[in-house]
């Protein structure tokens, strides 16, 4: 490697939540889903992503890929260029001058010198991305996550699919490879003799075809993993499988009873793995509830609707109750045992399951006692696989392995000049203010307005951390009702809120925790406060919250500083700048659309000092 020049490493994630994210000299450049950039929900091969590479370099040292399927089709199909034969990314970076031109079999386009297909490692990606964001330099890291990588085996003679459901490594910045692997579940829908086996020697070779260095133990069942469990009862009320944020949501208007059958075999003592009997895995899309043996339909109004349920549907809500209740201590016990193979007591907890707010404020007192530490990734959804392989191919091309700035404000830079603010304006028919203050704005939301903020880097994750955010009063008693009208979701939907940190023990009980930067704990009210904040407290008393310091965020500090000084009440009420089932705002048109669009009139730009209005509603 030439001295002294700059290396530049991106990671893609093909599926789902493709992103990319770039990086320099091993520092984010950005890093970013493709739904932001295409306004396409869920969007994956992550083209307009490639593309915005080029506004920071023309070339690339090391690209890495993510995803469940191979490059090379190996386990599954992969796309080609016409006439070249090429792998259809592998293909575009080059046409894009982004890697080199050069001979390799294009069969394997993992041979080309400058590409790594992390593809087969999809868990160790989520592991990467925790890792290097965590602060820790070594620690035990837990992936629970929907179906990650296909490897197709063979079991007693069977020809079977297997699909990576939970993982447990050790990891150590400072140790050869970083990770190595300690467990792996492996699940598949084909039914195996005796449901679930100890991974034995022959099926283990057939997997260091995959991991050369597979030495784990493992376990392969016939059962739906924890997340899969979560994505049936999501399909079971009516949202896509991948809306499970939805069902949480659902879960605090149930009650216990003993109406179902548990969601876990209780004869199964070495790892939590779910009931066959009631919960059919479909990988590596979604699971099916068994729901004809036990659940009576005379009691569910054939009616239902997931948008206007209320309290008419108690079935539906018992059910995501005893859902949200099993999984959590599912997963409290996955991270005690993952702590005992590793005897690292630090856990990192990621895949789709970290993203459930509720179940990581859980563990905090589930995990009383053990001396086990955790620390949950935010961008613990596929998204971060990008930043993980990028994180994988700067190690392997430079030896270098070290912890990151935690921030999530890792989008793309955007920079207006006050011309291309006005002509963005006037495409919408929007009214822009100059000097415009904190004080203006907090007026505005203290007389029951919507306001949206639009500033700097758009936050990385599904989470809005007061860059790409909307804004209200959280003491008013029919908010949380009115902001889910105007952004179009589901009634039961709870909001979240941004404190200042200083505050926040006052308000909130962080079970021992200093601060929760990241939105990542729901978490229970101080005794008095709930009545204070009805706009963002949830039926079961809890808040899912951010702490704000003017370190991390200025703008947004002082904002809610202003609203703390007008009201007395050191939070905001805070959501995502989107409409339901659109992406988070990525650019400023994007905003302006978003008013044009709804009956929210007005977005502040801290940065400019300007409050834009375009009216939409009639007063």
């Amino acid at each position: 490697m030439e001295k002294n020049k700059d290396i530049w490493v991106a990671g893609i994630t093909r599926g789902h939540n493709g992103g990319v994210c770039l990086l320099k000299n091993g520092e984010v450049v950005f890093s970013v889903e493709e739904e932001r950039l295409t306004r396409f929900k869920y969007d994956g091969s992550p083209l307009a992503g490639i593309q915005k590479i080029l506004e920071y370099t023309n070339e690339l040292d090391y690209v890495a890929f993510a995803h469940t399927q191979a490059l090379d089709g190996r386990n599954g199909p992969t796309s080609r260029l016409e006439w070249t034969g090429e792998n259809i990314y592998v293909g575009m970076l080059r046409k894009f001058g982004l890697i080199k031109d050069e001979s390799y079999d294009i069969s394997k386009p993992q041979l080309h010198s400058q590409v790594f297909d992390f593809s087969m490692d999809h868990h160790k990606l989520h592991a990467w991305c925790g890792l290097v964001r965590s602060g820790w330099q070594d620690a035990t890291v837990l992936v629970v996550d929907g179906a990650g990588t296909f490897f197709q085996i063979q079991h007693d003679g069977q020809g079977i699919t297997a699909f990576e459901v939970e993982s447990v490594y050790s990891a150590d910045l400072n140790k050869e490879g970083v990770l190595k692997t300690e467990f792996k579940h492996l699940g598949s829908k084909e039914a195996l003799q005796g449901s679930c086996a100890n991974i034995n020697a022959d099926i283990l070779d057939q997997l260091k075809e995959f991991e050369p260095d597979a030495q784990w133990d493992n376990l392969l069942s016939d059962r739906a993993g924890t997340v899969k469990a979560y994505e049936a009862v999501t399909g079971f009320l009516g949202f896509d499988f991948i809306e499970a944020g939805k069902t949480m949501g659902v879960s605090p208007y149930g009650t216990k009873t003993n109406d179902f059958p548990s969601f876990y075999d209780s004869g199964y003592k070495q790892w939590p793995i779910t009931n066959r009997n009631w919960i059919v895995p479909m990988y590596p899309n979604g699971a099916q509830i068994n729901d004809g043996f036990y659940i009576d339909y005379e009691k569910i109004n054939n009616e239902w609707d997931k948008n206007k349920f209320k309290y008419d549907y108690t079935v539906m809500q018992d059910l995501t109750y005893a859902l949200q209740a099993e999984t959590q201590d599912a997963v409290a016990e996955m991270i005690k045992k993952a702590a005992e193979m590793t005897g690292n007591k630090k856990v990192i907890v990621t895949g789709g399951y970290g993203l459930n707010c509720v179940a990581n404020y859980h563990y905090l007192k589930a995990l009383e006692g053990t001396g086990i530490e955790i620390y949950v990734e935010p961008i613990s959804n596929d998204g971060g696989t990008a930043l993980g392989a990028a994180f994988w191919a700067h190690y392997l091309g430079t030896g270098e392995a070290r912890n990151i700035d935690p921030t999530l404000y890792l989008g793309p830079s955007y920079s207006y000049t006050d011309n291309e603010i006005q002509n963005i304006a006037e495409k919408y028919n929007a009214v822009v203010t100059d000097n415009s203050s904190n004080e203006d704005v907090i007026e505005l939301i203290t007389n029951k307005n919507i306001v949206t903020v639009f500033q700097g880097r758009c936050e990385n994750g599904p989470r809005a951390l007061g860059n790409r955010s909307i804004l209200y009063d959280p003491t008013d008693i029919d908010g949380k009702d009115f902001v889910n009208t105007v952004k179009r979701r589901e009634y039961f939907r709870p909001f979240a809120g941004s404190i200042l940190k200083e505050h926040v023990h006052e308000w909130f009980d962080l079970r021992g925790m200093d601060d929760t930067p990241h939105m990542m704990y729901a978490v229970n009210c101080q005794p008095g406060i709930e009545e204070k904040i009805p706009a963002i407290i949830h039926v079961d008393g809890t808040c899912r919250i951010q702490t704000v310091t003017e370190d991390e965020n200025k703008n947004y500090y002082d904002l809610i500083k202003a609203f703390y000084n007008k009201t007395g009440c050191p939070i905001i009420f805070n959501t995502s700048f989107n409409l339901g089932g659109e992406p988070l705002v990525e650019t400023l048109d994007d905003g302006f659309r978003t008013l044009a669009n709804s009956d929210i009139e007005y977005m502040y730009l801290p940065e400019h000092n300007k409050l834009v209005y375009i009216k939409n509603t009639e007063k």
